[in-house]
């Protein structure tokens, strides 16, 4: 059998009602010589049904007999590629049609030493009130012209600082023997696996942008805050020296680690955590939509619990206001 050109890698669990719709984005790229290894990270549902149900033999099922985790399951992924490149593709995400075609296109008009290549994407918020959000987001975003967006090593720092956001779990198409020499995703962090992953190809060879929206990214939720608190420091401590090297260089590289955990923070209902982290945070103004959107969702998502305290805060107020104006026993006339 005739090896594909891209190995499209699709780790899920427990997914079964969203994985078609991924899978079918996979499937409908204007670049065909691809296969699609959805590797099923011990799944209970029927996610084993939906994949066996595909009569295109460009689809294959892999399974985990234990739930080991998305990075895992993505290494599962780059073991089992045919390819000469493998992509990754969240199973909650989706690609447009021309997805693949645009980002082999720039590879090849890039030529020697180009070794990946990253899409913009959108981030689909969902509910009655998304499409609010990302408006908001939009209309007061202000994209800096000079900004790396492509490149080798020079891009690190950029992508430390969360300047560069490539979303390797669904943008990222990179050369499959790259991906095995990095020794795949890290499995020990329980989040900043793609930026990691990222860092990791960087230093082996130069990654192209493609300047289009072409992944539809789907929010399904997120660990609390303190999980990502924990790997935004395990993060950090493993490019320690890069970071160092990185904020020398002028990149705020933790302070933007602060931001991201400040809308965490808000977004669970930690109002005074947020704050902390936002005070020492390095914030751009396109990023304070995000960030006021994560403090409004965090109230409205602990509303019971905010007016409580607010109600009780204001009781407290009254009576201390009441003591200070009351005359005394001894004070009063008789």
């Amino acid at each position: 059998m005739t090896s594909p050109t891209v190995s499209v890698v699709v780790p899920t669990y427990d997914r079964s009602g969203l994985l078609q719709r991924a899978v079918d984005s996979a499937l409908a790229q204007t670049m065909t010589d691809l296969e699609v290894v959805v590797v099923d990270d011990a799944s209970t549902d029927d996610t084993e049904a939906i994949v066996r149900g595909y009569e295109d033999d460009r689809v294959r099922y892999v399974a985990h007999e234990t739930n080991r985790g998305g990075s895992a399951a993505r290494n599962t992924g780059i073991e089992r590629a045919r390819g000469e490149y493998v992509a990754f593709l969240d199973s909650d995400d989706e690609w447009l049609p021309p997805k693949l075609e645009r980002q082999l296109d720039r590879l090849e008009a890039k030529g020697e030493g180009w070794i990946g290549a990253y899409c913009d994407h959108v981030i689909h918020p969902g509910g009655r009130t998304g499409g609010f959000q990302r408006l908001a987001a939009d209309l007061l975003a202000s994209d800096d012209p000079e900004q790396l967006t492509e490149g080798g090593e020079e891009l690190v720092a950029e992508s430390l600082a969360n300047n560069v956001n490539s979303g390797a779990g669904s943008t990222l198409v990179v050369r499959t023997e790259v991906a095995r020499r990095v020794s795949g995703f890290d499995e020990s962090l329980a989040r900043f696996q793609d930026p990691d992953f990222l860092v990791r190809v960087l230093h082996e060879g130069k990654v192209a942008h493609v300047d289009e929206p072409l992944v539809l990214r789907h929010g399904t939720g997120r660990p609390h805050a303190d999980v990502v608190r924990k790997a935004s420091e395990q993060f950090v401590e493993k490019f320690a020296e890069e970071v160092a090297a990185a904020e020398r260089d002028g990149y705020p590289v933790r302070a933007r680690h602060r931001l991201l955990l400040a809308k965490c923070y808000f977004e669970d209902g930690h109002l005074l955590r947020g704050v902390r982290y936002a005070r020492r945070a390095s914030i751009r103004p396109r990023q304070y939509p995000g960030l006021c959107w994560s403090a409004a969702t965090g109230v409205y998502a602990r509303r019971r619990e905010v007016a409580a305290v607010v109600g009780g805060a204001a009781v407290l107020l009254l009576l201390a206001t009441l003591l200070v104006l009351t005359p005394g026993a001894d004070d009063v006339s008789s």
